[in-house]
């Protein structure tokens, strides 16, 4: 795969959602909550101020991210799925 996000847009892989609950009952596919955490697995150069300095990203490929629910445009990069969204749709870094 060979994509590059343009601006302040990231790439991210969604990090399976959960199948079990903690008491251990099985989630099926259709009652199980769309994932809101993910990789980042590419990043723009950055967002373009009205001055017309770049301003840099807060995120870097690797890191474990929170997003919006409902965030960003699903999309099927090479056979796996990926959300592209602007890094102003994340709510935090996973340490």
């Amino acid at each position: 795969m060979n994509f590059k996000p343009l601006h302040d847009r990231l790439l991210i892989r969604p990090l399976p959602a959960e199948t079990r609950t903690k008491a251990g009952i099985i989630i099926p596919d259709t009652a199980q909550e769309k994932p809101m955490q993910g990789e980042v697995v590419a990043v723009g150069k950055g967002k373009r101020l009205e001055d017309g300095r770049l301003a840099e990203m807060g995120v870097k490929t690797g890191d474990k991210v929170i997003y919006g629910k409902w965030s960003g445009t699903e999309v099927k990069l090479s056979g796996v799925d990926h959300v592209i969204l602007k890094e102003e749709d994340l709510f935090g870094i996973l340490g």
